[in-house]
């Protein structure tokens, strides 16, 4: 019976360093060993040639932020921030900035269902108003498919591509073969030739005329009630004949870029994406709501901006039980050229590097545990099995 038992403590024994060796591996993700570089290669760039490499973990410190801070592109609204320039990234656009667009607003040029309005002094006969039943532009002159429009004593008169001083001196200079001093005035009482189209992200998209005063893009977005909430003001596009350009609201908003108001032409489209793009994911041990849940999550950057120190907290922070705050890393593609940062929050003085620390789209925030944790969890799943080895010991 000795025998028997000894051989079914062994047996127990075997089983359960297997099981050890089974849960040595916790559930989820966790960071190895902590060292310099990546245990893995990543695809990235040098001299604009892809190559694998293992990415070097830069600490978050003073001189980091310092070095990062000299750099007007780390703001928010420096013209080549990444986050200006992740959209175009992603959809694989070559959008041209719209500050390069040349600003030199012209003439109202008169085309194809446009309707003028023409008075020719002290000749009611001639003249076109709408007398107390018509309106002026059920009476005035439309302007046909081909560009033309007919006109008494003058006949046909080609007036697409034409301003109204154009029309209005060669009516003038034709009339006078019949009129003495001949005071005539041309009007546009309808625009209906060019349009441009607002489109996206906008409360109200739709067609929008282009008119004498010029159509600016600031213009079209509030004609069309503004932006939504959903919208991503830095990377709106403009597509206009064959060529794509990039508009950036926010600097206009709030930087004062004049450059980025554009004038809209006929056929412009004004295109206003969402900001599915501008997304941090923050992962690891965060409490959400202050629960001491642990759940990844996503958080939107507000208006292509935010800090470290503003991501962690919008996924509710580490937990105090389990999260170590000593091993907080960034991992970022920046553009296909990836980088991985880590900053020590072990003292509450790191928080001050992480509200300075600018955070780019897409940029993934992990959240590490403490080492305590992941044996304690070993420990909770093979304590079952230590239990049953004791019972079946009491039995024998």
């Amino acid at each position: 019976m000795q025998i028997k038992n000894m051989l079914i403590k062994n047996i127990i024994l075997v089983l359960v360093a297997h099981g050890l060796v089974a849960c040595s591996v916790v559930p989820g993700m966790h960071m190895t060993e902590f060292t310099t570089e990546s245990s893995e290669e990543m695809p990235t760039k040098e001299n604009n040639k892809a190559i694998l490499k293992e990415l070097n973990i830069q600490d978050i410190t003073a001189e980091l932020i310092i070095e990062l801070e000299k750099n007007i592109n780390n703001y928010s609204l420096g013209p080549d921030n990444v986050a200006n320039l992740y959209f175009d990234w992603r959809i694989g656009s070559k959008a041209t900035k719209g500050s390069l667009i040349k600003h030199n607003p012209q003439q109202y040029r008169v085309g194809a269902r446009d309707i003028l309005n023409i008075t020719v002094w002290e000749h009611p006969e001639l003249t076109i108003p709408a007398g107390s039943f018509r309106s002026a532009e059920s009476a005035g002159n439309v302007v046909g498919e081909d560009g033309n429009f007919y006109y008494p004593y003058v006949g046909v008169v080609k007036a697409a591509g034409k301003t109204v001083e154009e029309i209005r001196t060669e009516l003038s200079a034709k009339l006078s073969k019949y009129i003495e001093r001949v005071q005539l005035d041309v009007r546009v009482t309808t625009y209906r030739s060019q349009r441009a189209y607002i489109v996206g992200e906008v409360n109200q998209p739709g067609v929008q005329l282009v008119r004498d005063i010029p159509l600016t893009v600031l213009e079209a977005i509030n004609n069309a009630g503004g932006v939504t909430q959903n919208a991503d003001q830095r990377s709106i596009t403009l597509s206009r004949d064959d060529k794509t350009y990039n508009v950036n609201l926010l600097a206009l908003y709030e930087g004062g870029d004049i450059r980025q108001n554009v004038t809209l032409q006929h056929g412009d489209v004004l295109s206003v994406p969402d900001r599915e793009f501008n997304k941090i994911f923050v992962l690891g041990d965060t409490g959400v709501g202050g629960t001491g849940s642990t759940r990844s999550r996503s958080v939107y950057m507000n208006k292509g901006r935010m800090t470290l120190n503003e991501a962690i907290n919008e996924a509710g922070g580490p937990t105090q039980d389990a999260s170590d705050p000593a091993r907080i890393f960034i991992f970022r593609t920046d553009l296909g050229e990836p980088k991985i940062f880590h900053l020590d929050a072990k003292s509450p003085d790191a928080l001050l590097l992480a509200e300075r620390f600018p955070l780019q789209p897409r940029d993934i925030i992990f959240i590490d545990r403490v080492e305590g944790i992941r044996w304690n969890q070993i420990i909770n799943q093979i304590e079952p099995t230590v239990a049953l080895v004791r019972s079946i010991q009491g039995i024998f």
